[in-house]
């Protein structure tokens, strides 16, 4: 039988009347040290925040690990996950395919560029300062801003093509009948 691991704590923004709003960055940070440090900065940027103590949990929360079963809240929208590079059991690095942010107090260049290299889109020196946070949280909402509007702008093409499609075969069938 598979063990079930529940995230140490799931907590999301102060106002439980905005978990649901598009507004709010939702992050979910892994850290088996700083968690309450990083909480804290991420709330005052106004985000709502998962956090877990383990790479393994954060693969559960995501729903992604194979060998346990999901706790059910995959449904819940993460826009950024941030974690720790060095962790017990599986470090950051392992989990960058899932993540985007990787954080570490190790100011080694090497790792640094590994991490970037695989697809990190940032690596934060801890301490993270709030306006590391801020700047993340900003860029992101640009990218799922303009996410937004490229979806917009290819369902318009499709229904212009299908239209174009209709006044053509409209076109050929008036002709037919002639």
């Amino acid at each position: 039988m598979a063990e079930v691991l529940l995230p140490m704590k799931i907590e999301t923004a102060n106002d439980p009347s905005k978990f649901g709003s598009p507004d709010l960055l939702h992050v979910l940070a892994v850290d088996d040290v700083d968690r309450k440090f990083i909480e804290r900065l991420l709330r005052v940027s106004s985000c709502k925040v998962t956090v877990v103590d383990s790479a393994t949990r954060a693969l559960q929360y995501l729903g992604l690990d194979v060998e346990t079963k999901s706790i059910g809240f995959e449904d819940l929208k993460v826009n950024l996950i941030m974690t720790d590079y060095s962790m017990p059991g599986m470090t950051g690095y392992e989990l960058l395919k899932k993540i985007k942010v990787i954080m570490s107090s190790e100011n080694i260049l090497p790792r640094i560029d590994r991490c970037l290299e695989e697809g990190a889109e940032d690596f934060l020196l801890k301490p993270v300062k709030l306006s590391d946070v801020r700047r993340l949280r900003d860029s992101l909402m640009k990218v799922e801003d303009l996410s937004c509007t490229k979806s917009i702008q290819k369902r318009e093409l499709e229904t212009e093509n299908a239209y174009s499609l209709d006044s053509s075969v409209h076109s050929q069938l008036k002709r037919s009948k002639i």
